[in-house]
């Protein structure tokens, strides 16, 4: 249903987000280095 959609979106969303930290973490790290 609309609601599986939404729910499989935001969490989606919410892993993007959580790559993106990561990745930043890591540029942030090998540029200080």
């Amino acid at each position: 249903g609309k609601a599986g959609k939404v729910a499989l979106v935001a969490a989606m969303r919410k892993l993007l987000v959580i790559l993106n930290a990561k990745m930043r973490d890591q540029l942030a790290a090998s540029a200080a280095s």
